[in-house]
Order: structure tokens, then C-alpha cells, then sequence
């Protein structure tokens, strides 16, 4: 597992290390003055390597990168700049591309009476153990304790009910950006598991269930492109089995990413759809265009910050994070060389022009002209930052009117002449985007095994694999799977069956069951 509580103090610790304050005016390089004196700054780097001991260097690279820092309450922590700009990237591009689908923006409470929440029985006993309540105000206790959202059905639905009476006032459609609480006790690790996180939620409601079964698929893909398009991170689509569908609904899909450094399964995105079940507890009927009283379809979808956690699992390296181009806070970050008896003004004045130049063409850019670190400094700070370029800018680039810029995905230099400086920085950036995409998903192809006996499965989980095999699609065969595999590493579970189905050949047997196999499912250890 991924970084524990116990690295609190470690992580918190390694984290200030990593603090270079703020990133400094332009200095006056001119004049006579007092040399001020560059620290020769140490403990940059990280104790840990990725592959050695993963949990330990997923604590540090999160702190030292300034993503986030540890809080005095357990499993909460706080988002800093550095990790609350690339959530807000994705909320523009999905707050976008929703708005083009007709869905509006709302926001409910977060507290809930106990009876609403109570209403659904198998919802609710899937989230019971993680319900926080409010039990006192002030010295007093409460009649009755509230409860804190764990999602939000059940705050919604009433409404929906009391706004819902006939057929035009369908589909209903809404979203909203909130924190919801889940009271975890286990392995809490910053972004995957936590006690408070930040998400979007969208709950609607259609007059028939092929809006809903539309719909479901088109949230989904919306996912897929998070991941794909925005963090480079591969992902499958597919749907949770019976047994692993949200409490209370008909069918789940998901986006399902895989860490190949822990050999686990993550749970990217999930776009559910509930069909009637909550209208039948809520009683959100309508009357149709025959002037008959019938129930509602519903779904329900969600991605979280979570998201930020699988980047950082998928890219990051013994240097620290590595960032996608199109989520990082700043794309390019331009250091000044000098060395002695430069022309030190000249080549900051040309890192000025360069951010200038890049800003005025949409690239985020920043230079850093704090004095009192080296250039080596710099460039091991923003490394462990993750900013995807950095271009240096010395007194050879300044004579030849050129600036040298270095990718943080594979340290590639290349000269770029700055009369081309914006072309070729725009397309250097397309490139290092794809480039971790491949990269990626060519190490998650690389763990995916294929299986068709118990024993290859077997063999696979021991190998941490990310197993696709023909399943009976029967709930009593997952929880013998899951039962048999039980270890200190965790259960084995379905992940999803992917939609992008393998050819079953006739007579295929289910891996566990030596039943005929009904479909393809990918199996894991997962987060």
C-alpha cells in the first residue's frame, strides 16, 4: 500500500527540506553591491526509490513536490497550489464539456438527518462503517446526530421527488463540486484514500432507462479522456460485477487504472447507473405523455482527486514528480546561467523576453531569478516538481540567440534558436504529453496476463499482474476467488469486464469454476 500514516512526521519532515520560498522578483544584476552569497542547498533529493520502496517514496515526492502537506487530523491533508491547479484544469474541461450535455450546476448541504440517509438499506449499508456524525453543538448533544455526506443520493433525491411531476420537467440533470467525508481507518494515503476529498458529483433523472444506459457511457468516456487526454494515464473501460457495483444500483462502469510498481488495480471514475430503485425508495414518479403515473431512471457519476494520486503513481520518478503538460500549473520554467563575468543582466533580461513570448502564446510559463540558490539547485527543485520543460538560459545561448531546454520526462536537451522558440516549444510539449502516455501504457500492457487456468492465476497474482481471464460471471465464484486469495498483501477481486471484449471461443471454461465462461474480466489487488 501506498504510504502510510506513519510517514506522517517523515514525509512532513523530508517536505521542508524541499521549501525554496518564493520563486523572487528579477534582480538588478548591475551595480557594485554586496555578492550575495549562493546556498548550497542539500536535501532535495528523495530517500526513497520508486521501485525499492514504493509507499515510502509516494509520502516524500507528494510533501517535497509541495503537492500537498500532512494536517493534524488523520487521513485529512491539505491541497496546496501545486495540486488544487491541476484539479482545476480538469474541472474546466469537464465543467465544459457537461454544459454541452445540458447538465446544470447545484449545491445540496453536506449534513444528512438519519432518516434520509437510512431510507436505502443496501446504500446505506455500504457506506456505514465510513459515516462521520455531528453528535454535539457546543457542551450539548444533539437530539438527534447529523450525519456528514459520504455521497450524496440521499441528501438529493427528496427533492428530486418534490421537483418532479410530469414528463417536461424531464430529464432533470445536475452537478456539484463538493467535499464529501468517509471516515477511512485503514491505510489513509494522500489523494487514494483520505477522509475528506474533493469531487464532482452528477445525479440525474430521465423518463427511460435508454437516456440513462446513453448517458452512463457518455460520463464515461468523459473519464477516459481525464486520464487519458489530460493526466496520460491508460485506462480500461468497462463494468464492476454485481458483487463491486455502487450499493443500491443496477450497474456500475468504471475507468480502471493499474500501478505496475505495486501490481494493484485502481478505481479511476465510476458513472453508475441506478436505475429505479431510488425513485421506488424516494417515490419520484412523473406522469407521462399518456397521462400515466410512472417511475424515474437515474444515474449517478463521480470522479475525485483520486485522479491526482494515480498521476503522480504512474509518472513520478527517483527525481520526483513528473508532470503532464496539459495539467501542470507551470509548463516551462526558465533559469538564468550565469557565470563569471557575464553579461548576468543581458541573460536575464533574455529569460524575461522568453516568459514574456511563451505567456503571450498561452504557454504557462515562469522564470526563477532567486539569487540566493545555484542553477544545479533550480534545476533538482523543479525536477521534483515535475515541470515538464526547463530552459536554461546561459552566455553561450545569449551569444549564439538560443536557449538550451531540457525534458523532465527523459532528460532530452535540445538548442532552440529563439526566432522559433514558441513553435518549438509548443510542439516539444505535444510530444512529452504522448510520450507519457506511451510510456505508460506500455508498461501497463506489459503487466497485463492473460489466464485461463487457476493455476496460471495463480502464478499471474504472484507475479503481480493485472489478470484478464474468462469468468462464469457468478458472485458465488468472486468471493471463492477472493476468499482463497486472501493474504497480508489483500484479496484478489474484479476489477471490471472490459467492453473491449477478447474473443471467447464456444466451450471456454470460467478460470475458477470449470463452468462455461460467460465474458472477459481483468482481476487484481487494488487500492
Amino acid at each position: 500500500m501506498a504510504g502510510g500514516e506513519e510517514q506522517k512526521a517523515k514525509a512532513a519532515k523530508e517536505g521542508k527540506k524541499a521549501k525554496a520560498g518564493g520563486e523572487g522578483k528579477k534582480p538588478n544584476a548591475g551595480g557594485g553591491g554586496k555578492k550575495k552569497e549562493v546556498k548550497k542547498e542539500t536535501g532535495l533529493g528523495l530517500s526513497y526509490k520508486k521501485d525499492e520502496n514504493f509507499g515510502e517514496w509516494y509520502s516524500e515526492v507528494v510533501v517535497n513536490s509541495e503537492m500537498i502537506e500532512y494536517y493534524d487530523i488523520s487521513g485529512c491533508y491539505i491541497l496546496r497550489p501545486w495540486s488544487m491547479c491541476i484539479w482545476e484544469i480538469m474541472q474546466e474541461f469537464f465543467n465544459a464539456e457537461i454544459k454541452k450535455m445540458k447538465i446544470k450546476q447545484c449545491y445540496f448541504p453536506l449534513f444528512v438527518s438519519p432518516t434520509v440517509l437510512q431510507k436505502e438499506k443496501d446504500h446505506i449499508e455500504g457506506f456505514a462503517p465510513e459515516v462521520a456524525w455531528v453528535t454535539k453543538s457546543g457542551e450539548s448533544d444533539l437530539e438527534v446526530p447529523i450525519a456528514i455526506r459520504p455521497t450524496s443520493e440521499t441528501v438529493m433525491y427528496p427533492y428530486y421527488s418534490k421537483w418532479i411531476r410530469g414528463h417536461r420537467d424531464l430529464p432533470l440533470k445536475l452537478n456539484q463540486w463538493c467535499n464529501v467525508v468517509r471516515w477511512e481507518f485503514s491505510n489513509p494515503t494522500p489523494f487514494i484514500r483520505s477522509r475528506e476529498f474533493l469531487w464532482q458529483e452528477g445525479h440525474t433523472a430521465f423518463a427511460t432507462k435508454e437516456e440513462a444506459d446513453a448517458e452512463v457511457l457518455e460520463i464515461l468516456e468523459l473519464y477516459r479522456r481525464i486520464y487519458e487526454e489530460f493526466l496520460a494515464v491508460p485506462v480500461a473501460k468497462g463494468k464492476k460485477s454485481e458483487m463491486e457495483k455502487f450499493a443500491g444500483g443496477l450497474y456500475t462502469t468504471s475507468v480502471e487504472a493499474f500501478i505496475p510498481n505495486t501490481g494493484r488495480g485502481i478505481q479511476g471514475a465510476t458513472s453508475h447507473c441506478l436505475g429505479q430503485n431510488f425513485a421506488k425508495m424516494f417515490e419520484i414518479t412523473f406522469e407521462n405523455e399518456k397521462g400515466e403515473k410512472a417511475m424515474i431512471w437515474q444515474n449517478s457519476w463521480a470522479y475525485s482527486t483520486r485522479t491526482i494520486g494515480v498521476m503522480v503513481m504512474v509518472h513520478g520518478d527517483d527525481k520526483g514528480l513528473v508532470l503532464p503538460p496539459k495539467v501542470a500549473s507551470v509548463q516551462v520554467i526558465v533559469i538564468p546561467v550565469p557565470y563569471k563575468d557575464a553579461d548576468t543582466q543581458g541573460i536575464f533580461d533574455a529569460c524575461t523576453a522568453t516568459v514574456d513570448s511563451l505567456d503571450e502564446a498561452g504557454i504557462r510559463a515562469e522564470a526563477d531569478f532567486r539569487d540566493n540558490y545555484s542553477p544545479g539547485w533550480k534545476y533538482s527543485h523543479w525536477e521534483m516538481r515535475g515541470v515538464p520543460l526547463r530552459i536554461e538560459i546561459g552566455p553561450k545561448d545569449l551569444a549564439n540567440n538560443q536557449v538550451r531546454a531540457v525534458r523532465r520526462d527523459n532528460s532530452a536537451k535540445v538548442d532552440i534558436p529563439r526566432a522559433n522558440l514558441v513553435e518549438q516549444v509548443k510542439e516539444l510539449l505535444k510530444t512529452i504529453q504522448q510520450s507519457m502516455f506511451d510510456a505508460a501504457k506500455q508498461k501497463r500492457d506489459a503487466c497485463i496476463q492473460i489466464v485461463r487456468t487457476w493455476d496460471e492465476f495463480v502464478d499471474a497474482v504472484s507475479k503481480r499482474k493485472m489478470i484478464l481471464a474468462p469468468w462464469c460471471d457468478e458472485e458465488e465464484v468472486e468471493k471463492d476467488v477472493k476468499a482463497r486469495t486472501k493474504g497480508e498483501m489483500g484479496a484478489v477481486k474484479t476489477l471490471c469486464s472490459p467492453f473491449d471484449q477478447p474473443e471467447l471461443p464456444e466451450g471456454t471454461l470460467c478460470f475458477a469454476s470449470g463452468k462455461p465462461a460467460k465474458k472477459w474480466t481483468f482481476w487484481g489487488r487494488s487500492y
